[in-house]
């Protein structure tokens, strides 16, 4: 009989993409052992059994896995001629018969059973025959452990046909097959286990009777390889259970793991203890649940199913507690999300030091600029008050364009302390080791304010010097020149001063060799040149040119807050200067601070020093201030207003340093004044150059 005549035709055929559950209800109905597998265009691609099933569902495969997942493009064949007597079945108990290049049947050893030997075929058939159709290797041995049978599963497991194994103790046969034996010490030949390689036989024994109804056993070798390995990789996975669930729940973070739908499966300890939920109040609800029912204001397990991807999220737990939570998705095979892991970190104390330190940062940056500020104040170099909010951020000012070279405007009124601030612009500066020169534009006439600033060749007119003189450009090299009252300064003059700042070079006079310098030139007005360049009293070029960085000095009457730091300066200098220990009464410092000073730091500094050297005692008091700086007694002066008082004792120094020095110059420096602050004051007091000239 041929395989063409057993085969079942045409051969049962499953699409790829059918399910498992598919595939094992076809088995069951058609009561077959094995199918075709068909691409999306009908064409086969390979044969499933029943015992590939049971193989992938033994492997943790899914019913709902498809096909063509488990499909092996191998598989065994027949061709349809092949006579029945001659088929070998090896274990196999599905084959596909192929004639040609395609499948025409499949014969399964159900359907050959049927066939031969009808519907009765289990009591019918030899016990033969029904052993070798099993897949595992079997053996029927006497009662001396000797092999009198085996099937064609035994013969393919031990590489060796029946005959060959026969009479041969099965030990013995399994031992040439490479296979370590484990056997029983009361009965040498009866094994427990044998093993080889990747192959690890368990013996299933039953009692029977062989010819001559002698006692015998039938041994049925049953490969539990792929069994141990799974008991092996169980108590694996149960170590590894055991040990994350201890991390877990050991960790000082809390833990917060859902599934691919957000609903919660597992919570530890420490999330338990940050947020006060317990895990009964949580599991095996969704997020979207917890959030509805306000446990939670917000979800981040929501937010990374939505985004795909880490999300972080700040979250207030019950208004009482501030924390941090990180969800971390976790992907399967397929790409999709079969896990939510989230880290929730208590920052409620962290948030506080934070706090806490951001305070601390802002109380120190607060002392450190009160202390830059003491620092300044107390300096010994150029004097200069900080008290006021101007006064320090021109200080600030000044220490930035102490790195730069630019020119520098300094505008402000008289007796503002222009000097001063361009005094402390080249200390702080890289040229401070270098000359500081300072020229009044105002106090030199005009014939001779150029010789002095550009210096002159020997000869260069009548009177001048043989060798010559240096000018207060060349004095300055490498160092700053100070130009105070710039807008005093010649139309014709300011030319020549447009072409030093431009190209960095002059000529002297009487010369016709131009040298070149390195100077910074710092300048200062108190009067508005933009007023004088639209009255073409100022080049508008050579006002661009020194309008660079313009400094902004405030008087003293924007800048009251100043005068009490004014005084105790003056008064300390002035005390050091004579040798004296002079102080002065509350009273008498609030009259000083309540007194007209129209923007004179000079006025104020000149008054101290009368007072500290006028003053009767130690203490300086209301009656000396009043005294001192009206020029009277008290009872002169209770008749008149302290402003009036004052105007008065000024015109009389003023006038007295005029009649004794007969020029503005010598009384200025007997003043301790500039000359233009002599000359402002003869204009603002009314003093005609008649009153002190007859």
């Amino acid at each position: 009989m041929k395989i063409r005549d057993l085969m079942h035709t045409p051969i049962r055929s499953l699409a790829g993409q059918v399910t498992l559950r598919d595939a094992a209800s076809l088995f069951r109905r058609e009561r077959v052992l094995g199918a075709q597998i068909c691409d999306g265009q009908g064409l086969p691609v390979g044969v499933f059994t029943q015992d590939e099933l049971l193989q992938v569902l033994a492997g943790g495969a899914m019913m709902t896995d498809q096909v063509e997942r488990h499909l092996r493009p191998v598989f065994c064949a027949v061709h349809p001629d092949t006579d029945v007597d001659e088929l070998d079945w090896h274990g196999n108990r599905f084959f596909a018969v192929v004639e040609g290049d395609r499948v025409v049947g499949g014969l399964d050893a159900m359907t050959m059973m049927h066939i031969r030997y009808g519907t009765g075929y289990d009591e019918e058939m030899p016990a033969h025959e029904i052993l070798q159709g099993l897949p595992e290797a079997v053996f029927l041995v006497d009662k001396d452990w000797k092999v009198r049978w085996n099937n064609s599963a035994a013969g393919l497991l031990c590489g060796s046909t029946a005959q060959g194994m026969h009479g041969l103790f099965l030990a013995d046969a399994l031992a040439r097959a490479g296979f370590e034996l484990e056997i029983d010490p009361e009965d040498n030949q009866s094994l427990h286990l044998a093993w080889r390689d990747d192959i690890r036989l368990l013996p299933i024994i039953w009692r029977t009777a062989s010819a001559g109804n002698s006692p015998g056993r039938m041994v049925l070798l049953r490969n539990v390889q792929n069994q141990v390995q799974c008991n092996r990789e169980l108590a694996g996975m149960r170590n590894l259970s055991r040990e994350l669930h201890a991390i877990i729940e050991s960790s000082f973070d809390g833990f917060y793991i859902t599934d691919g739908e957000g609903r919660t499966l597992k919570v530890n300890r420490a999330y338990e203890r940050i947020t006060g939920i317990r895990a009964e109040e949580v599991l095996g609800k969704t997020m979207s649940e917890l959030v509805t029912a306000g446990f939670y204001d917000e979800s981040v397990t929501l937010r990374v199913l939505k985004s795909q991807r880490t999300e972080t999220i700040i979250q207030k737990i019950k208004d009482t507690k501030t924390v941090v939570v990180t969800g971390n998705p976790v992907f399967d095979d397929d790409g999709k999300i079969w896990r939510v892991v989230t880290n929730v970190r208590d920052v409620t104390e962290l948030r506080k030091l934070q706090l806490e330190l951001e305070r601390m940062a802002r109380v120190q940056s607060q002392y450190r600029r009160e202390i830059e500020t003491l620092r300044r104040s107390m300096s010994p170099s150029p004097r200069i008050v900080l008290r006021s909010k101007k006064m320090q951020e021109i200080l600030e000012l000044i220490h930035r364009l102490a790195h730069v070279d630019s020119t520098v405007l300094i505008m402000g009124e008289s007796g503002v302390g222009k000097e001063i601030v361009a005094q402390l612009l080249h200390n702080n500066s890289a040229r401070r080791n270098h000359p500081f020169v300072k020229i009044s534009c105002a106090a030199i006439p005009e014939q001779l304010l150029e010789s002095e600033l550009f210096g002159y060749a020997p000869g260069a007119f009548t009177g001048a010097l043989r060798t010559g003189k240096s000018g207060l450009f060349e004095t300055a090299d490498k160092g700053t020149l100070f130009l105070d009252e710039i807008g005093e300064m010649p139309l014709g003059l300011q030319a020549k001063m447009l072409r030093i700042l431009q190209d960095k070079s002059f000529t002297r006079l009487g010369d016709n060799r131009s040298a070149t310098m390195d100077v910074r030139i710092v300048a200062a007005t108190n009067r508005s040149l933009e007023e004088m360049v639209s009255r073409k009293q100022f080049r508008q070029d050579l006002f661009y040119r020194l309008n660079v960085v313009p400094i902004m000095v405030p008087p003293l009457r924007e800048r009251r807050e100043a005068i009490f730091d004014f005084i105790a300066q003056f008064l300390n200098r002035f005390n050091a200067k004579y040798g004296l220990s002079r102080q002065m009464e509350t009273d008498a410092l609030d009259l000083l601070v309540g007194m007209d000073w129209p923007g004179y730091v000079r006025e104020l500094e000149n008054a101290v020093e009368r007072l500290v050297a006028m003053a009767r005692g130690e203490v300086i008091g209301v009656d000396d201030v009043i005294r001192i700086l009206s020029g009277k007694e008290e009872k002169v002066w209770a008749g008149a207003d302290l402003k009036t008082v004052l105007r008065q004792t000024e015109e009389k120094i003023v006038l007295e340093a005029l009649k004794q020095h007969r020029n503005t110059r010598a009384a200025a420096k007997a003043l301790g004044v500039d000359q233009s602050t002599v000359v402002r004051k003869m204009q603002r007091l009314g003093i005609a150059p008649d009153d002190w000239r007859r």
